[in-house]
């Protein structure tokens, strides 16, 4: 199944249900920053990430309480594999540079990344 993008609005409610698991609307509201969107904005956001293949749903009479279809981990690897694309060719040193120029990265953060790399080289396959 291809994962589709989300705009900010839909990324900010799937951030929520991924951390609640199982909710209703006015749950994810309550997690919503202020000022909060109207209640129907919010359960058409909702809605929207039903028919994209985001969220399922079960019925509680008119209720319905949403949980997540697709991990956080999944939209992860796929947002990340979109940027890296996008706008570093597929380059993961072209990335890591850019953060590094960008001052993003500071030195213990680049030693973390080599204890990592180091880890995953030693690792027995």
């Amino acid at each position: 199944m291809e994962i589709k993008d989300l705009t900010k609005a839909e990324e900010q409610i799937m951030q929520i249900v991924w951390q609640l698991e199982n909710s209703f609307v006015k749950e994810v509201m309550d997690y919503l920053p202020e000022p909060k969107p109207a209640y129907n904005t919010v359960s058409t956001i909702i809605r929207i990430l039903e028919v994209k293949g985001f969220i399922g749903h079960e019925a509680f009479g008119k209720a319905h309480k949403y949980y997540p279809l697709i991990s956080r981990e999944e939209y992860k690897r796929h947002a990340t594999e979109k940027l890296l694309g996008n706008y570093f060719e597929n380059s993961v040193e072209s990335m890591f540079s850019f953060f590094v120029k960008e001052e993003k990265l500071d030195l213990g953060d680049v030693d973390e990344i080599l204890k990592m790399i180091n880890k995953f080289k030693n690792k027995p396959k």
